[in-house]
């Protein structure tokens, strides 16, 4: 009787966690929709579906395969890739997708002016819209990119992605170095404690084992910069935080912006797909 026990308590034991764990396919993790659970978010009411997302922040050496060269400040196949605009992404996601066979996310208009850009400094404003149930690779909407960091159905509610303690999970200005800094954000001294970007999955992961969602590099994802879900804008949305921004940008409810023909060593992406 008591080896029965013992042996049907080991199989609860199993199940809980073969529950608990995410589906992971290749490096992209299966994000089970629902409400947000997480109370350190902007969405409250918002339902999301299920979509796969990137474990890991695009590297270099993905951007390559597909872009055929490398555009970032800091040189390595691990790193994630820097100094990428919005349009640059937005046509990445295209040619992965139809180099493994999917159907691309986008339709993509070079030529015609986007009259929901209102920037003065755009140069590009590319009409970019949506191929409505497409298989292909895309950004994240704010509300997905906050879901998942945020840890999903899994949540914790952290206020950062995966702790509650920025350093067990995020590179930022202070960490991102030789040495920890303190005092007041300083570019000099930045510059010269040699931060940079860290290879990907080098702090712990969150709830639903996502890597760099805090820190590292800031995230480009598709929504206008403004109210919640605006349909114009001058600013798309970055998340997440990046090594050379301070600690609260790493929060999961920061909301950052960048015009869409912007980049700099500390702007990439990840991406994500339908389920």
């Amino acid at each position: 009787m008591r080896k029965l026990l013992i042996s049907l308590l080991i199989v609860v034991a199993i199940s809980a966690c073969s529950q608990e764990k995410p589906e992971q396919k290749d490096t992209y993790v299966l994000v089970k929709g629902g409400n947000f659970i997480n109370t350190n978010t902007n969405y409250k009411s918002t339902t999301i579906s299920n979509f796969y997302i990137g474990q890991y922040e695009v590297t270099q050496k993905e951007w390559v395969e597909i872009m055929g060269s490398n555009p970032s400040a800091f040189k390595d196949d691990n790193l994630p890739v820097e100094m990428v605009n919005w349009y640059d992404v937005i046509d990445y996601c295209n040619k992965r997708s139809i180099k493994e066979g999917l159907k691309p996310y986008y339709n993509i208009d070079k030529n015609k002016k986007d009259p929901n850009n209102k920037s003065n400094n755009d140069t590009l404003k590319w009409t970019v819209t949506l191929n409505a149930g497409a298989n292909g690779y895309r950004l994240p909407t704010e509300a997905e990119w906050e879901y998942a960091a945020g840890g999903g159905q899994l949540s914790k509610s952290y206020t950062y992605s995966g702790s509650n303690k920025a350093d067990e999970v995020a590179w930022y200005w202070q960490n991102a170095g030789d040495k920890f800094l303190s005092g007041d954000w300083n570019w000099p001294i930045i510059e010269n404690n040699h931060n940079k970007t860290k290879s990907i999955g080098g702090k712990k992961p969150n709830e639903l084992g996502l890597y760099d969602m805090s820190g590292n590099v800031r995230e480009w994802c598709w929504n206008w910069y403004g109210d919640i879900d605006s349909k114009s804008g001058s600013f798309r949305v970055v998340k997440g935080g990046g090594w050379i921004g301070g600690i609260n940008n790493n929060e999961i409810s920061f909301r950052g912006k960048f015009e869409a023909n912007g980049m700099g060593p500390d702007q990439g992406f990840r991406v994500i797909r339908g389920e």
